[in-house]
């Protein structure tokens, strides 16, 4: 695992969290906000596991 898969993640469960605290407390704004942040963490992770696929293949 490298820094950015690891960093990807953590931003991911930090934006489910945000999103979920946004739906509980009926708050649009934090749900959108933490849905952004869920998915900036994805494609991060996913950049990640680019950088992974392309060191293993090196």
């Amino acid at each position: 695992m490298n820094k950015d898969q690891i960093e990807g993640k953590i931003k991911e469960v930090k934006g489910k969290v945000k999103e979920a605290a946004g739906v509980v407390l009926d708050d649009k704004e934090m749900q959108i906000e933490g849905n952004i942040q869920k998915n900036i963490g994805k494609v991060q992770s996913g950049f990640g596991d680019l950088k992974e696929d392309v060191k293993d293949s090196l």
